[in-house]
């Protein structure tokens, strides 16, 4: 279950999950270098008009897509703090699949897995790229790259895995449905 894990902040400190029971959790691994990273605005966005209702944002920087989250942890919030005056939680730097993933990512992943790339600009460039790599690329459960987010209700159940060509109306549209 969710609440059997912990992660570590970005400024040192043990958060346990169980702490937010009851709560409408979105986990992202997020990036700063990334085509993706103005993603950052509409996640800030949904933190403040959904906060209050029961949302909590759980921002797991990660730098295995690409190095495209390089620098220290303070380095990182500062960036987003600055760029994108986010103010939900953000934790330590971690990988997210191999052999280091955090143990969270290993049951994100368990619960929902890859079911494809959405309509996007940088989709048929991702598919093209993962491809060349790995003929069975789709088939697998890992994270593919930065904005990944997943989505879990208030009891705890992973309900939703968004890519991060995902309309983000469509995460608002999810969240909103369990608050």
């Amino acid at each position: 279950m969710i609440y059997d894990y912990t992660l570590t902040t970005g400024t040192g400190e043990t958060l346990n999950l169980k702490d937010y029971q009851g709560k409408v959790i979105l986990v992202v691994n997020t990036a700063t270098g990334c085509g993706f990273t103005p993603q950052y605005a509409p996640i800030e966005q949904l933190y403040l008009d959904y906060h209050d209702q029961g949302l909590e944002i759980l921002d797991i920087p990660c730098n295995q897509f690409g190095g495209q989250a390089p620098g220290t942890d303070a380095e990182i919030h500062e960036f987003c703090t600055m760029h994108f005056n986010t103010t939900f939680p953000q934790m330590k730097k971690a990988d997210v699949n191999g052999e280091n993933e955090l143990p969270l990512y290993t049951y994100l992943k368990s619960q929902q897995g890859f079911a494809g790339f959405g309509p996007h600009p940088y989709k048929e460039l991702l598919e093209k790229m993962f491809a060349a790599q790995d003929p069975d690329w789709d088939k697998k459960p890992d994270i593919k790259w930065n904005f990944t987010k997943f989505v879990i209700d208030r009891a705890g159940k992973v309900v939703a895995r968004f890519e991060p060509t995902a309309d983000m109306a469509e995460v608002e549209d999810c969240i909103k449905a369990l608050l």
